[in-house]
């Protein structure tokens, strides 16, 4: 999707209003170095790139829209070098996850409009075939952008909220094809502006979820913003659990529309923006930033180990509480920029 004028000059005259907000958490105050481009993605067929995940061997991508399940293959340079596909037609791929025996998920969440009976997710495998599943909420239609499978191969959704705290869901029963399975809403997670540059919304976007990933040890779950990633330590594999804990923010600064997140195998957070020729970024080591005390706070390690990008805010992970005329405001321009998807 292309960002629009009146977006941003709607979310420049409503900022001043998002500072309010109940504390509900900490923020780790961690020295982060700056991210570093590793490629550029330059693809035409990427051009809406809005989620990565990662092996050993390479790094997969997926764009919003098209007609198919399609996963593209990135070799070090960021040159598409196959296309994964099944015949399948998902209504908006939003976020792509590794899961169990290197099954690809796609989180088929986008629902700008709020008008969708169900969401779905399709496990796509190396051979083409392709499973879908799908999954309706416990309290009506939702927006999400980003998607963690953890390592049992249970899905978890996280909702792109305007106002208030984004929702954590998973299935609430095993997930049968093609369903639907009724999801359980399992957390919450309230994070509140930051001085991040970035993203196409000023500090409205720094609020708003728009990937996830869990690493390949999967003791770190991530979610990011259109600015800035949330690193929480998983104890234990509670993926819902983590978010009850203290994180670690990575500022990822100058991303034109930053949707796409994703974890190497040796600990390396991966972030990527919408748009021809935007780059693919590194935040090497990113999961020794990361610890679990026994109380459950975050604990960061290796402080002094890169030298900080900007200051962290302490504040930035806290609640949100706009008022009610400001998220009138928010959504119907969120609705309206979303109305230009295919569907």
């Amino acid at each position: 999707m292309r960002r629009l004028g009146l977006v941003v000059v709607t979310a420049a005259l409503v900022t001043v209003t998002l500072s309010a907000g109940t504390p509900v958490g900490q923020v780790e105050d961690v020295p982060v170095a700056a991210p570093e481009v590793v490629c550029s993605v330059d693809d035409p067929r990427l051009e809406e790139l809005s989620g990565l995940a990662a092996d050993t061997d390479h790094v997969y991508a997926v764009s919003d829209g098209g007609t198919q399940v399609e996963v593209a293959v990135l070799d070090d340079a960021c040159r598409v070098r196959e296309v994964l596909t099944a015949p399948t037609d998902p209504y908006d791929v939003e976020d792509l996850a590794l899961g169990p025996g290197g099954t690809l998920w796609l989180g088929d969440t986008g629902d700008n409009r709020g008008r969708r009976e169900t969401a779905a997710v399709h496990a796509l495998s190396r051979d083409g075939t392709s499973v879908l599943y799908r999954l309706t909420y416990p309290d009506g239609p939702q927006d999400a952008e980003a998607l963690v499978v953890d390592h049992a191969g249970t899905p978890y959704i996280i909702t792109k909220n305007v106002v208030g705290s984004a929702r954590v869901y998973r299935p609430a029963e095993p997930l049968v094809s093609p369903g639907p399975t009724p999801l359980e809403e399992v957390g919450t997670v309230s994070l509140r502006p930051t001085g991040t540059q970035g993203g196409p919304l000023g500090a409205v976007g720094t609020v708003l979820v728009t990937g996830a990933a869990l690493s390949a040890d999967g003791s770190v779950v991530a979610l990011r913003t259109y600015t800035d990633a949330y690193l929480y330590p998983v104890v234990d594999g509670d993926v819902a659990a983590a978010f009850t804990r203290d994180p670690v923010r990575v500022p990822l600064p100058g991303e034109a529309q930053g949707e796409a997140i994703a974890f190497t195998p040796d600990g390396t957070l991966l972030s990527a923006s919408e748009g021809r020729g935007e780059p693919l970024r590194a935040v090497r080591d990113a999961v020794s930033l990361v610890g679990a005390q026994p109380d459950g706070r975050a604990e960061p390690k290796d402080r002094a180990a890169s030298a900080p990008e900007e200051p962290v805010d302490r504040e930035s992970g806290l609640g949100l509480a706009p008022a009610l005329a400001v998220a009138a405001v928010l959504a119907a321009v969120l609705v309206a920029w979303g109305s230009r998807r295919r569907r």
